[in-house]
């Protein structure tokens, strides 16, 4: 049987609803006829990618390490056919969170100086791997560890010092500087998502009782803003987040967070080193080498 892409969507979407029914629906076929295209694949594959034995769908753990290389090839088709992309192929670049700081403007405008025929798209992605993972960017912008697999060739960009995010009118922002003991009485918000801060900074004998948990930078800089609570970040932050209502302080203490870059071998893209090589000779070399 040959696979098609009717099959990596069956799958991705049974994967993403949880039930036959609902896939079923969202892809505007039948149920029968959506389990037997999923029992082709598997056969196709000879594994098991769902777990059938409840009602509510569970992927295995095939089925887990399948989903993200289905979704790389839909997404590649997806792009390649997309009518609106057909007289250019751009380069997609992504990042979780405040791109590559300071450095983003200058990269950009660099980038459209040198390569006017291919379009550069940064790409915002709430995930560890920025969108790697998925295949829906061509490299990314990784900041700390990313647990990413083998095929993913990194370069160390810089690295960048961290700052404590406080409310504008905070008692805090009476000191020049802070330290994480100044931070324990406070709630800390937590991107859980793909923040490089979580209470593992702080000793087990000095951290904070209470963190606010949220999803992405936005919700961070809304929960530190209204003072419910404050946080860790880079420098990076301050430079892309700008606040009235927040204040970045000068941290003391604290490791700096490593900034990669990652694509993947092959590369998604044939502009990929060059934008590697763009990137690393406009990044100060003392910054690369400051820890």
């Amino acid at each position: 049987m040959t696979v098609e892409l009717r099959h990596l969507r069956a799958f991705l979407a049974i994967a993403a609803e949880g039930t036959i029914t609902r896939a079923a629906a969202r892809l505007h076929v039948t149920q029968p006829a959506l389990s037997r295209t999923l029992r082709q694949l598997e056969t196709h594959l000879g594994i098991r990618l769902i777990d059938r034995s409840t009602h509510h769908l569970r992927l295995t753990a095939a089925g887990h390490a399948f989903q993200p290389r289905a979704a790389a090839a839909v997404t590649a088709v997806d792009e390649a056919l997309d009518p609106a992309r057909a007289g250019a192929w751009p380069l997609r670049v992504g990042h979780a969170w405040s791109a590559l700081g300071e450095h983003t403007t200058p990269l950009l405008r660099r980038w459209k100086r040198e390569h006017p025929d291919t379009p550069l798209q940064l790409l915002r992605v709430d995930d560890r791997s920025a969108g790697l993972d998925q295949g829906t960017v061509d490299v990314a912008v990784i900041r700390g560890e990313a647990g990413l697999p083998a095929e993913v060739d990194t370069v160390v960009l810089l690295h960048e010092p961290r700052v404590a995010a406080v409310a504008a009118d905070s008692p805090l922002i009476r000191r020049t500087g802070l330290t994480l003991h100044d931070l324990v009485a406070e709630p800390i918000a937590v991107n859980t998502i793909a923040g490089t801060a979580s209470l593992a900074l702080w000793s087990a004998v000095d951290a904070p009782s209470d963190i606010v948990e949220v999803a992405n930078t936005d919700d961070w800089i809304a929960a530190i803003a209204a003072g419910h609570a404050v946080g860790v970040t880079t420098i990076a932050t301050a430079a892309t987040y700008p606040n009235p209502a927040v204040a970045y302080l000068p941290l003391a203490g604290v490791p700096a967070v490593t900034v990669y870059l990652a694509w993947k071998q092959p590369a998604s893209h044939p502009a990929v080193p060059e934008f590697v090589d763009l990137a690393r000779r406009l990044v100060p070399q003392e910054e690369t080498r400051r820890g």
